[in-house]
């Protein structure tokens, strides 16, 4: 062995020549004998230090920039998400408008189309009366012409007997016939105008009725598009608010329920709407029943954002720190045997902010054992969130936080061996994993 080691000196004595370290003292001066293979050690020892160190900073580096890039999507989907719900609200708001309008088009057409009908009806009842009345001054002409004549016989028999008594009597008697025919066909003119006439306005109400018919088939198309694209719109906001919860195994009907029984979360501008007097609001096509249905569904993406803000779906860190250990089992740090881990810890500086990841109580603020100094937020739905080893407590028991509230600063109190936050989810009691409720809500908040 000795043979091969003076063989390699020898081999790296040209480009690394033995060196000589004198270490003087009060009682001589010593010196320590550096062979190329202690430098070459020396040397690789150095380089692999520097390696590890620029690898271990880079590994730093990109989870920060990550952490940075994901909070940073994170408030844009938000922001999105507030700004496409508040749109949402605008356009509900003018299509409420707009079917209050239509509706009361609908009632004016309607109510006109009966006035027409019953113009109509009338019309049709004075033509039949104006009917019987010709039929009956016909029937009185043929009957005065008759008579005419038979005075005209009789005219011309006086005039050829020469009496001239009766002669007079039967040209007064014709005179008379004559001015009964003249009224009889005046009268007669003017009930074939008359008819003539309300011919013409039960045609043209008839007209007018279909007008308002098709305008009001327009109305309910446009109305047919516009709550189309508003049910699209909605699905499309509550499907990823459903997907959220049930991901992070919270039913969604449980969640709308307790949310309901402990909030008012229909607000004035959510109230159905009551229009229709005449039973359509049973009718499920009716513009009322899918105005009420696209409220209803509104009101349920409120009740999701209520429960959301109250359920613990934040990073209780922000920038500039890095996962150092996830839930389950895993060897522990200090005994190194396995044991299991109840939380998500993530290290970073002294003092960097806690921030709590859902609203709700502080039920416990103080140091308690292996934790060191915790902070524990009471939620709804039974969860408790639990915020351990901090370097300083900013919060009192009781107090009403909410999401993204500073609650203290990451420290290594308690049975910890750095500086880290240990974050824990607990409902009824059991621990879960954090990261289901923070990977649940990376697409929507």
């Amino acid at each position: 062995m000795r043979h091969h080691v003076d063989r390699l000196n020898a081999a790296l004595d040209r480009h690394l020549p033995e060196k000589r370290l004198f270490l003087r003292s009060d009682f001589g001066t010593r010196f320590v004998r550096l062979r190329p293979v202690a430098q070459a050690g020396i040397l690789v020892g150095a380089g692999a230090f520097f390696l590890w160190t620029l690898v271990a900073t880079s590994i730093i580096a990109f989870n920060a920039l990550g952490a940075q890039s994901a909070r940073e999507q994170v408030a844009r989907e938000r922001q999105h998400f507030e700004t496409r719900l508040a749109e949402m609200a605008a356009e509900r708001d003018r299509r409420a408008v707009e079917a209050q309008a239509a509706h009361d088009r609908y009632a004016e057409a309607m109510d006109r189309v009966a006035v027409m009908q019953a113009m109509l009806l009338a019309s049709e009842r004075q033509r039949a009366e104006l009917e019987s009345g010709i039929e009956a001054v016909q029937r009185s002409l043929r009957e005065r012409t008759r008579e005419r004549d038979l005075a005209r016989a009789q005219l011309v028999e006086y005039q050829r007997d020469d009496a001239d008594a009766d002669l007079r009597v039967a040209a007064a008697r014709l005179k008379e016939f004559e001015q009964t025919l003249d009224f009889l066909m005046a009268a007669l003119a003017d009930t074939a105008h008359e008819r003539e006439t309300m011919s013409v306005m039960a045609e043209t109400a008839h007209l007018q009725a279909q007008h308002l018919a098709l305008e009001y088939r327009l109305i309910q198309d446009r109305n047919h598009r516009i709550f189309s694209q508003l049910e699209e719109a909605v699905e499309q906001a509550i499907t990823p608010l459903e997907r959220m919860f049930r991901n992070a195994g919270l039913p969604p009907e449980r969640i709308l329920q307790q949310v309901r029984a402990g909030h008012q979360t229909r607000t004035a501008a959510l109230t159905p709407i009551a229009i229709s007097t005449s039973g359509s609001l049973l009718d499920p096509d009716s513009d009322e029943a899918r105005a009420n249905s696209v409220l209803g569904a509104l009101e349920e993406i409120n009740t999701f954002r209520i429960a959301a803000q109250r359920t613990p779906f934040a990073m209780p860190v922000g920038s500039g720190v890095r996962m150092t250990s996830g839930f389950g089992n895993r060897r522990d740090p200090r005994t190194g045997r396995p044991r299991q881990h109840n939380g998500v810890d993530w290290a970073g500086p002294r003092g960097t902010p806690i921030l709590s990841t859902g609203a709700g109580r502080v039920s416990f603020a103080g140091r308690r054992g292996g934790y060191g100094n915790l902070v524990i937020v009471q939620h709804d739905f039974g969860i408790e969130t639990y915020y351990a080893h901090l370097h300083t407590i900013d919060v009192n028991v009781g107090q009403r936080v909410s999401r993204g509230d500073r609650l203290g600063g990451m420290g290594t109190t308690g049975r910890s061996t750095g500086v880290h936050l240990h974050y824990e989810i607990r409902i009824g009691g059991r621990p879960i994993n954090p990261m289901s409720y923070i990977r649940a809500a990376q697409n929507v908040f």
